[in-house]
C-alpha cells in the first residue's frame, strides 16, 4: 500500500472455493457461479489498475531520465575517439588508456550506428554504436 498506493492483491487471497467447500456451504450452482465471476473480475480490474499504474510509472521515469540525455549528432567526415572496451584486446591493463584513434565517420546509420574510416581510408567492416565513440578536436 505504501509503495503503489493500492492494496496488493494476490490471487490466493481472493477465495475462489473448491467444489468440496461449495457442497459443505450448500451454495447452489447460480451463486457459486455468480460468486466465482466476482471474484475473476476482481482480479482483472487490479490487474488493469496495476497495468495502468506501471505506465505511469515508467513515462514519468523516461521522462525524468530523457530530461538529462544531450542528443550527440555525427556527420561524415568528422574526427572521433573509439572507446577500448574491457574484452578487446586492446585493453591492457589498469593504466592503459580508454580511448583509441582518431577515426573519420564515414557513414551515419539509422539507429544511432557508425562507419568508421581510419585516417589511411580503409572503412571498418561492421559499424559502432553512438556510446562508444566521442568527438574528437585535433
Amino acid at each position: 500500500m505504501l509503495v503503489y498506493g493500492t492494496e496488493a492483491v494476490i490471487p490466493a487471497k481472493v477465495d475462489i472455493p473448491s467444489l468440496r467447500i461449495i457442497q459443505e456451504a450448500e451454495l447452489s450452482d447460480a451463486e457459486w457461479i455468480k460468486s466465482h465471476y466476482e471474484s475473476l473480475d476482481l482480479i482483472d480490474r487490479k490487474r488493469m489498475n496495476a497495468v495502468c499504474h506501471n505506465q505511469l510509472y515508467q513515462n514519468r521515469m523516461s521522462k525524468a531520465f530523457n530530461k538529462r540525455v544531450k542528443p550527440r549528432q555525427f556527420a561524415p567526415s568528422q574526427l572521433v575517439l573509439k572507446k577500448i572496451f574491457p574484452h578487446q584486446d586492446e585493453a591492457k591493463g589498469k593504466f592503459s588508456p580508454n580511448w583509441k584513434g582518431s577515426y573519420m565517420v564515414h557513414r551515419v546509420l539509422t539507429g544511432g550506428a557508425l562507419i568508421l574510416t581510419e585516417i589511411d581510408g580503409e572503412i571498418w567492416p561492421k559499424p559502432i554504436n553512438l556510446d562508444a565513440v566521442k568527438r574528437y578536436y585535433a
